[in-house]
């Protein structure tokens, strides 16, 4: 089976479909993660706040809210890096696919 040119892909060459697919759910389970501690982390100290400033429920609302924030933001920023990263990958090789078609077509007019 010959590779699609123009499908995006950071992978090794051999790499196959499945060892792909784990790799890119390996990465997103990552992110899933980083917002479950990001918001716990905040949770938690929301809760020592309360517990010493005696503000409850304030702290563990505002916590959570601050957690849950930071871990949109970055969970953002990650995939628009990754969004571009594909998109300029893209590019690249239909910019190479369209080189090597002017090449064989000009090949084939010698």
């Amino acid at each position: 089976m010959t590779p699609d040119p123009l499908r995006p892909t950071d992978a090794p060459t051999g790499e196959s479909e499945d060892q792909r697919a784990s790799r890119a759910a390996g990465k997103y389970a990552g992110i899933g993660l980083q917002f479950a501690a990001s918001v716990l982390l905040f949770l938690f100290a929301g809760q020592w706040l309360d517990r010493r400033f005696h503000t409850e429920p304030w702290g563990v609302l505002v916590g959570v809210l601050v957690g849950a924030a930071a871990a949109f933001y970055s969970m953002y920023r990650r995939l628009m890096a990754d969004l571009e990263r594909d998109e300029q990958a893209k590019r690249r090789r239909r910019e190479e696919h369209a080189k090597a078609s002017a090449d064989r077509n000009r090949a084939g007019d010698a």
